[in-house]
């Protein structure tokens, strides 16, 4: 479904040009939960926001469904780490997670089931008629997510979009969005730190190096579904896929110290 081939990004300043993505190639398949994870500065927020068309490449391309990404497509929805900075404060929580829908051809009725559904899936059906400063930031973010959710995107791209909750409700919202995928067969693009988050998660993790970032790496995740939160992450497989993953990491900030 989307297939990134020998992307670039270059910017240019006073003092030079700087380059972020050098040479970046990986499909993702249909249906697919694929993370990226990789040292801090390593260009993946640049990544993502080349893929949702929000940034132009340097040289190289994205293509969704065979068409070539030059712009952000209907198809898609972007949380990223900060996305409550992107919700209006004059209305409520329901109508923030509503806007996107008006122009999806969906009925009132409709769109009063999934924004209901939505905020049920975060916890936050009790603020729907809250303002957004009347939450906390990371209540703030699940209503993010939500409007992501409620808009039923062919690809969900997410940058880090739990950081900003407890430990608790960052597990919560993990299993959410294994059920939204199940449920909905949503494909997923997620970059994170946490390297248990993308074994988790995922049906394979891309390892990207610092910048220039490329690919150093691809691991499958063949671990059993549906995932547990005790079950999953108590299993031999997934401790071996852990210490592989991390391993890589670590590997790559010595050698660049």
């Amino acid at each position: 479904m989307l297939t990134v081939t020998d992307l670039n990004k270059t910017y240019s300043s006073r003092r030079g040009d700087f380059a972020a993505v050098d040479g970046m190639s990986f499909d993702v398949a249909e249906g697919e939960l694929f993370s990226i994870v990789g040292p801090s500065g390593a260009g993946k927020t640049t990544l993502l926001r080349c893929i949702a068309g929000l940034d132009t490449p340097t040289s190289g391309t994205v293509t969704f469904d065979g068409v070539t990404v030059d712009g952000p497509p209907r198809e898609f929805a972007v949380v990223f780490q900060d996305d409550a900075r992107s919700l209006l404060p004059w209305v409520t929580v329901r109508t923030n997670v509503e806007l996107p829908l008006v122009k999806d051809g969906s009925t009132a009725a409709e769109r009063e089931v999934r924004v209901t559904r939505a905020l049920e899936e975060v916890g936050l059906a009790d603020a729907a008629h809250k303002k957004p400063s009347q939450l906390s930031g990371g209540m703030q973010q699940r209503v993010a997510i939500a409007r992501a959710i409620a808009y039923r995107p062919k690809v969900l791209i997410m940058d880090e979009p739990f950081a900003s909750v407890d430990a608790q409700t960052r597990a919560d919202l993990e299993d959410l969005l294994l059920r939204v995928r199940a449920e909905t067969g949503t494909t997923i693009v997620f970059v994170t730190h946490d390297v248990d988050e993308s074994i988790y998660l995922s049906d394979r993790v891309a390892v990207v190096t610092r910048s220039p970032s490329r690919v150093a790496e691809i691991v499958d995740v063949p671990l059993p579904q549906p995932r547990d939160q005790i079950a999953t992450k108590s299993l031999p497989e997934f401790a071996a896929l852990r210490a592989q993953v991390f391993a890589r990491i670590r590997d790559m900030v010595r050698d660049a110290a």
